[in-house]
């Protein structure tokens, strides 16, 4: 184990008064939904798969088809899915994670009604939301009740508890005996009995403060209505750190291990950045090596349970431990690299740097029709290169969805130029979009597009594709410029712009070395993420997920814009850009928000 530590800088539930409103909440809910206490509804989201969905509820992709049959085929956000509800009461309750019902948010309910109708305190339904606000106490919302039974709340204790008793005074004793005989001062005798101040008399029957075992039941303290629907708005105090505790867990000694340290160096640098803003951290570094031998070493170490963010861990075996640990010991973690990872459903302290393919696809789908609503737009396709079905499939759904037409052409050699130029429009802009972001099928069109639009620029064409086409730069940039090219990508650095560049000159002068040439370059990857999280800690706190509205970081490569996936998971990045190769040879990047 490799640790290398830098210093830089320093609600419960009411019974008592229901109001007839929420009683006709409770009445009109329970009307609705008697016949369906076997299910609840799902309101689909951009990005949403059927498999994400099914992973979100602890169910099967075949539950959900074999509620919704329609749903094989393809699913559409806004429209709703029926979830089968799971038997949360019959659960273990060492399972937590199994112990929970869900609940579609009906008109008119609060979360007061809620907390009457499933017997559950605000604050306990508050605490299994940790993304439950007035902003997503919505109609259509889910979230999730602890399965909490209603003889549960009370609880029996044996506590030691204090009781009076009568006490006759017998003769001849004394104030002094009586004090010595029950470990009491005179003073609190007299207190509770005040006709002892005029002196001890036999046969007197006074009070005796007496400490006994007793067995004692204790209620849930009672919150007003007003009180529990408050808990959605009640301000949430930002939790200052000190020093800010990092633990980086990465595999330095694997065949991979060169991308991983320029990453780790990238964040280093990150960690100079914040010197002199009076930033201080503490980074812990640990080599994972390969599988979980090592990492179930490092998850017993002290020190990372002291940790106020984990970031790391690449394999996806390696990664489930460690959102485990988080969770359990409420550390923010940060898993800066896969985008295929399912933890983050259901574990509120996962920010997700990576989007999900799935999510890229709808927000870039929807950044095209934005873009190109009123264009021509033909998709392209080569034969045998047809790898961006899955974006494809998103890009028509959302035209359809607007109403926006398109065409479609195959590739041929032979006949390539008059199939494209009859796909052509005079009266709009072209967009040529290909259904295959691979070098080898870009090398095909490019040079006859290049041709046609040279030749009749009438017909105005654009090209719109992906994010691996940044890195043939070296052998299409021309045609990018003369194509009017559009990409999209969740990461980009523009080689040529004043902040790349000082990255660039820092990282050789503190390492002697240039960074590796590879989409996403991890030096600025690290950086990126360290000047984020680390500023959104020192200004927010711990938890800084609370105030994610309000950190603005402009990434060098890395755009920043998390979103929480339902009210109990954690923080996907959702963040693209568009990046723009224009005709004069300028190139813009704009985040899609």
């Amino acid at each position: 184990m490799n640790k290398i530590s830098i210093y830089v800088l320093t609600l419960c539930l009411s019974f008592a008064c229901v109001s007839l409103h929420s009683q006709n909440n409770r009445a009109r809910i329970i009307t609705t939904n008697e016949l369906n206490d076997n299910i609840f509804y799902h309101t689909i989201e951009r990005g949403q798969t059927v498999y994400s969905i099914a992973t979100m509820y602890g169910v099967t992709v075949d539950d959900i088809y074999r509620l919704n049959p329609e749903s094989r085929e393809s699913i559409k956000a806004g429209s709703t899915l029926k979830i089968p509800q799971r038997d949360a009461g019959s659960a273990s309750l060492d399972k937590t994670e199994d112990n929970f019902l869900y609940h579609t948010i009906q008109p008119k309910e609060t979360l007061y009604s809620l907390s009457i109708r499933y017997a559950v305190p605000g604050p306990d339904i508050i605490e299994a939301n940790p993304g439950l606000s007035t902003s997503t106490f919505t109609i259509g919302k889910t979230i999730r009740i602890p399965a909490t039974p209603i003889e549960s709340l009370p609880t029996k204790e044996v506590k030691t508890v204090t009781k009076e008793i009568d006490y006759t005074i017998a003769k001849k004793e004394t104030m002094y005996r009586i004090c010595r005989k029950f470990n009491i001062s005179s003073a609190e005798l007299i207190k509770r009995n005040p006709e002892l101040k005029n002196g001890v008399k036999a046969g007197m029957v006074i009070k005796i403060p007496v400490e006994t075992k007793d067995v004692v039941t204790e209620s849930a303290p009672v919150m007003h209505e007003r009180d529990v629907n408050a808990l959605l708005s009640a301000p949430k105090e930002i939790k200052r750190l000190n020093m800010i505790k990092v633990a980086l867990l990465l595999p330095f000694m694997t065949d991979e291990s060169p991308r991983f340290i320029e990453y780790y160096e990238g964040m280093l640098l990150a960690v100079d950045s914040l010197r002199n803003s009076g930033c201080s951290i503490e980074l812990s570094v640990f080599d994972t090596g390969n599988g979980t031998k090592k990492l179930k070493e490092i998850l017993k170490d002290d020190k990372l349970k002291e940790a106020n963010l984990i970031i790391g861990a690449v394999q996806n075996e390696q990664i489930a431990p460690v959102a485990a640990f988080a969770e359990k010991n409420n550390i923010k973690y940060v898993i800066p690299f896969t985008s295929r990872n399912d933890d983050v459903l259901s574990n509120a302290n996962i920010f997700q740097v990576n989007t999900p393919h799935s999510y890229l696809y709808a927000k870039a789908s929807q950044a095209g029709c934005d873009l190109f609503a009123n264009d021509n737009i033909v998709l392209l396709t080569v034969p045998g290169t047809e790898d961006k079905a899955d974006f494809m499939k998103a890009f028509k759904a959302e035209m359809k969805q607007r109403n926006i037409a398109w065409r479609e052409l195959t590739y041929s050699a032979e006949t390539f130029p008059t199939d494209l130029e009859a796909t052509m429009s005079k009266d709009k802009r072209n967009v040529v979009v290909p259904t295959t972001g691979k070098l080898e099928a870009l090398n095909k069109f490019k040079s006859p597009l290049r041709m046609l639009s040279e030749a009749k620029p009438e017909y105005n064409i654009t090209l719109f594709g992906y994010p691996e086409w940044q890195t043939y730069t070296r052998e299409c940039l021309d045609d990018f410029f003369a194509l009017n090219t559009y990409i999209y990508s969740n990461f980009y650095a523009d080689n040529l712009s004043p902040e790349v560049s000082d990255f660039y000159s820092k990282y050789k002068t503190w390492y002697s070395k240039s960074l590796i040439n590879y989409f996403p370059k991890y030096g600025i990857l690290g950086f990126d993420t360290g000047m984020f999280f680390f500023d959104a800690i020192k200004k927010y706190g711990a938890n800084f997920e609370n105030n994610l509205g309000k950190i603005r970081y402009k990434g060098i490569q890395t755009g920043f814009d998390f979103e929480r996936v339902n009210n109990w998971g954690g923080f996907i990045n959702t963040n693209i850009f568009i990046v723009h190769y224009q005709n004069d040879y300028n190139v813009t990047r704009s985040e899609v928000r």
